[in-house]
C-alpha cells in the first residue's frame, strides 16, 4: 500500500491531519504485522512512510521543521499507528519521542543533529551501562548500551552515563551519532520482537561536552534547550511527561486488541460440545462482559493519561514549577493505565477461544506485546506503587519520578 507524497512547503497541517495519517500507517501496520515481528524490527520502508506523513515532526522544534504539538497529540498519534501493530507503535514512539528531547539539549547539539538531516531521529538506552570518561572538551564513550528500539532506523543514540560533578556523580545523556557506534543484534524475545531493540556499542569515541544533558536538569524542567525552544512544552520535567512513550503504544495495543477482537467473535458461532455447538458467540454473557470490561478498561486509562498531560502543560504553561505532587501522580498514572490496558486485553485474549491463537491472529500479538511493554522497568507496578506510598507517607521516595 502506497502513500502520496506529502508537500512540506505548505502550512503546518492540523492534528486531525495528522491523526488521519497516523491512522493510514497504523492499517498498514496491521497488514506487516507478521512480517516485522518475523523480521525483529520495523522495516526502513515502514519508517520512511512515517517520515513522509511528517509524524516524527509533532514535537520537534519549529527551528527544525517541526511542529511543536503536544503531548496530547503524541499520544493518539502513537495508539493509532499501535493499534495496528504493537511493535511499530513501539518503534514511532520512541522515535518521535525523542525529537522532543533532542529539543532539550544545547543549541549546538540540535544543530548538530538537524541542521543536515531535519528526518534525523534517535534511539535511546537510558540504563548507564557504559563508560563516559571526562577529557579536555567533553567525554571519551566505551561500552554497551541495550534495549535501544528502533536503533537500526535512527541516525542517532542517546546513551547514559555516570559522570563526575561537583558534589559527586551524576547521570547524564551523551548524543552519540550512528557513524561512531554499531548495532549488537541481541533481540530475541516473545513479546515486541519487532522493536529491534538490539545493544548499541561504542568503541572509543569522542562526545563533545554540548552533547550531553543532566538528568538533574530534565527531571525539573531546566532543559538547556528550553532557552531556545521556549514553547513550554519543552519546559516539562522529563518523568512526568517521557513515559507516556511507553504507555501510548500500550493504549493503541488494547484497542487494537478491542476491535480486532469484536471483528472476530462478530461473526463466528461455536463448535465445541462444551459450549454448544452453532451457538452464535456474541450471545454469550461472558463475551458480552469482556467486552464491557475491556472498553470500561480502556475508558479509564485514557481518561487518566490525557488529564495528566493537560495538567503538567497547564501547569508549566502559567509559569508554574510541577511539583513533586503531580509528577509523583502522573509516575503513578502511568504504571496503573498500563495495567488497565494490559487488563483489557487479557479479558478479550481468554474470551477469544482456540482460533486467536493462531500467528495470524491479531489478539495474540497484542496480547504478548502488551505484557512485554508492561514488564517495562519505568512501567513496574510494584516498583512505582511502593514509591508513591513512601511519598504519601512522607517517606523519602525510593525511585525515579
Amino acid at each position: 500500500m502506497a502513500l502520496a507524497a506529502i508537500d512540506h512547503s505548505g502550512p503546518i497541517p492540523s492534528v486531525a491531519e495528522l491523526l488521519v495519517r497516523a491512522a493510514r500507517i497504523g492499517a498498514i501496520a496491521r497488514e506487516r504485522a507478521r512480517e516485522t515481528e518475523a523480521a525483529r524490527q520495523v522495516s526502513a520502508e515502514l519508517v520512511d512512510m512515517m517520515r513522509d506523513e511528517d509524524l516524527f515532526r509533532i514535537m520537534q522544534p519549529r527551528a527544525y521543521g517541526g511542529y511543536e504539538y503536544g503531548y496530547d497529540v503524541f499520544v493518539e498519534a502513537v495508539s493509532a499507528i499501535a493499534s495496528g501493530d504493537g511493535s511499530t507503535g513501539w518503534v514511532y514512539s520512541l522515535g518521535a519521542v525523542h525529537q522532543w528531547l533532542i529539543g532539550c539539549y544545547p543549541p549546538q547539539a540540535q544543530e548538530d543533529v538537524w541542521s543536515r538531516n531535519r528526518n534525523a531521529i534517535a534511539a535511546v538506552s537510558y540504563a548507564p551501562t557504559g563508560k563516559m570518561v571526562p577529557e579536555q572538551g567533553g567525554y571519551r564513550a566505551n561500552g554497551r548500551w541495550s534495549f535501544a528500539s528502533g536503533c537500526d532506523n535512527a541516525q542517532w543514540g542517546i546513551l547514559a552515563g555516570i559522570v563526575p560533578f561537583d558534589g559527586g556523580a551524576k547521570p547524564a545523556f551523551f548524543l552519540v551519532p550512528k557513524s561512531d557506534y554499531t548495532i549488537h543484534d541481541d533481540w530475541h524475545v516473545m513479546g515486541l520482537a519487532g522493536t529491534g531493540s538490539k545493544t548499541i556499542v561504542v568503541e572509543d569515541a569522542f562526545v563533545p561536552a554540548y552533547r550531553m544533558v543532566t538528568f538533574a536538569d530534565m527531571l525539573t524542567g531546566n532543559a538547556p534547550g528550553a532557552q531556545v525552544n521556549t514553547n513550554p512544552l519543552y519546559k516539562q520535567p522529563m518523568l512526568a511527561v517521557v513515559p507516556q512513550c511507553l504507555v501510548s503504544p500500550a493504549l493503541g495495543m488494547a484497542r487494537g486488541a478491542l476491535q480486532s477482537f469484536v471483528e472476530q467473535i462478530s461473526g463466528r458461532t461455536t463448535r465445541g460440545a462444551v459450549a454448544g455447538g452453532n451457538n452464535r458467540m456474541v450471545d454469550f454473557a461472558t463475551v458480552q462482559m469482556r467486552v464491557a470490561e475491556a472498553t470500561a478498561s480502556i475508558d479509564a486509562a485514557q481518561l487518566m493519561i490525557h488529564r495528566d498531560v493537560r495538567e503538567t502543560f497547564e501547569t508549566v504553561s502559567r509559569g508554574d514549577k510541577v511539583d513533586v505532587d503531580m509528577r509523583m501522580r502522573n509516575r503513578l498514572t502511568h504504571t496503573y493505565a498500563t495495567k488497565l490496558l494490559t487488563q483489557a486485553v487479557d479479558a478479550v485474549f481468554l474470551a477469544a477461544g482456540g482460533s486467536a491463537l493462531g500467528l495470524q491472529h491479531p489478539v495474540q500479538r497484542f496480547w504478548r506485546d502488551i505484557h512485554a511493554a508492561s514488564s517495562h522497568i519505568s512501567l513496574n507496578w510494584d516498583a512505582v506503587s511502593a514509591m508513591y506510598g513512601q511519598h504519601t507517607f512522607g517517606l523519602e521516595p525510593k525511585g525515579q519520578y
